[in-house]
């Protein structure tokens, strides 16, 4: 019998232990704390942010699923067991939430929305004129399964979609495509709404900083969907209070929740949304574990194996 070892903090698990069971009625479902013991026999974890060294107390844990895309959560935890494969979710519903969240923030900065919200608030009735978007440069910056499905979602609105990714990707007709170092800074140049996707790396840990944010053509706007990390905020909040850059739509950050106290929240035309865009939705994500689970279980390597080296 397949067990699978559950932890999510401060939700109920019931949704989550039923949309398992109705993918695969014979799998044991265990919720922490009641994980049982390491001689219960092999398991599988499906996890957001477990306890630091809980993993490692299970030596029968086969693979790790993360609840969602990111996996940070699990390789800062120094007593995480250094072979134990790591899984990203990478089901359908989270593909589609994200494509979702980006085309509603893409709309929204190149109708000036977020700059509508401060003039409502301040009884401002002055109106903006949004060009074409076959006139508005999108860049999409991280061009893998979220970054790809995102990008071909503003296809039909018309805009010009560009992408940059670390290595080259296979072509995707109608979107411009980046690769390598060497181009980031002409891709950022030529981009009126710069979208990050990119996973936590060393790599990509203040990638955008006051410098590369300021090759931003003036105006510009900005949504950061992949990881908080991505950006810094001081340089962020200093060039749109300077008006280089017109808007931004933040969904995570390096600290969360974000303090109560953190100057973005007073921010005119930034817009704050809770770590929302892509939420793993418990149907799809079932299904993606269970058939991630037999792909193991015949010898076959899971989809969306994080790789040590890269770091996703």
């Amino acid at each position: 019998m397949t067990r699978i070892l559950f932890y999510l903090e401060d939700y109920s698990h019931d949704i989550w232990r039923d949309s398992l069971l109705k993918v695969a009625p014979n799998i044991e479902f265990r919720s922490y704390p009641d994980w049982g013991t390491p001689s219960d026999g092999p398991a599988y974890a499906f996890v957001w942010e477990p306890k630091p060294g809980l993993l490692a107390k299970y030596p029968n844990i086969k693979a790790v699923f993360s609840l969602g895309a990111g996996v940070d959560h699990l390789t800062r935890d120094p007593d995480l067991p250094p072979n134990l494969p790591i899984i990203r979710m990478g089901d359908d519903g989270l593909r589609e939430g994200m494509a979702e969240f980006v085309a509603m923030s893409v709309l929204m900065h190149h109708r000036g929305i977020p700059s509508m919200i401060t003039k409502q608030r301040n009884k401002d009735w002055g109106r903006f004129f949004a060009p074409a978007a076959k006139h508005v440069r999108v860049g999409i910056l991280g061009f893998g399964a979220l970054g790809q499905v995102a990008a071909k979602t503003l296809l039909p609105f018309g805009y010009k979609v560009a992408a940059w990714s670390r290595t080259e990707k296979e072509p995707v007709e109608g979107i411009t495509l980046h690769h390598g170092a060497d181009s980031l800074d002409a891709f950022i140049s030529d981009t009126d709404i710069l979208v990050g996707l990119l996973p936590s790396t060393a790599e990509t840990q203040g990638l955008l900083n006051k410098k590369r944010l300021s090759l931003l053509p003036k105006g510009a706007s900005i949504v950061n969907a992949g990881r908080g990390t991505l950006i810094v905020l001081d340089d962020l909040k200093a060039l749109m209070e300077e008006g280089h850059i017109a808007g931004a739509t933040l969904d995570v950050f390096p600290e969360e929740p974000l303090p109560r106290d953190h100057p973005l929240w007073g921010l005119d035309n930034l817009i704050i949304t809770p770590h929302i865009a892509a939420i793993t939705r418990p149907d799809t994500a079932a299904e993606y574990v269970m058939r991630n689970i037999a792909r193991i279980e015949q010898g076959n390597a899971p989809e969306n194996l994080l790789d040590a080296n890269r770091g996703y």
